[in-house]
């Protein structure tokens, strides 16, 4: 009688290990199959049609360093300067240039980071996980108080086309800029 309740207790334990052990299993593999197929199912060009946005070729560097740099899971892209169609996007905020002006030319350093992104991760976004910072530096007089403001223009784009995954901290600061460009904006991201 003592053998037969062992065996029973024995063979229920096994029988609810059994149950744990393919749920926990089961759960991790969806898990892992979820976020594969949300980070597949992300297409830039398509999200930047949606917005009207176009993403300009990278820019090369102007002077003796590389665009990006990855190592383990983190990718560096270096400062972009604020250009677009017509060239580069000068001044000083708080003189000749707005806030509005400034949240603009952000905005474009940030399509200039994206172009990085998307070549770093050669088109792939399925290696994206997310940005962790964006450092903005605004070509600005002394008396200028709004650096943020400017520096949303990258930030609200960044949230804007990739959602969650695009909300990141930031540093923004004020300072004077090579060839007189209104900003300038670096990011670190985390990729796989």
């Amino acid at each position: 009688m003592t053998d037969s309740i062992i065996s029973i207790k024995y063979i229920n334990n096994i029988l609810i290990y059994s149950i744990c052990r393919n749920f926990v299993i089961k759960s991790f593999y969806s898990f892992l199959n979820h976020k594969s197929k949300e980070n597949q199912m992300f297409n830039l060009q398509e999200k930047l049609l949606a917005l009207k946005l176009q993403l300009p070729d990278a820019p090369a560097p102007a002077a003796n360093y590389v665009p990006f740099v990855r190592t383990g899971n983190f990718l560096f892209i270096s400062g972009q300067i604020s250009s677009d169609e017509n060239g580069l996007i000068t001044g000083v905020l708080g003189k000749q240039m707005a806030v509005e002006e400034g949240y603009k030319a952000a905005a474009r350093c940030g399509l200039s980071l994206i172009a990085h992104l998307n070549n770093a991760l050669e088109g792939d976004f399925s290696k994206f996980r997310r940005i962790i910072r964006l450092a903005g530096f605004v070509n600005s007089d002394s008396d200028f108080k709004d650096h943020p403001k400017v520096l949303n223009g990258a930030s609200d784009l960044m949230v804007e086309i990739f959602g969650e995954k695009g909300k990141h901290m930031r540093v923004a600061v004020g300072t004077s800029l090579p060839l007189g460009v209104a900003v300038e904006v670096e990011g670190l991201f985390e990729v796989i």
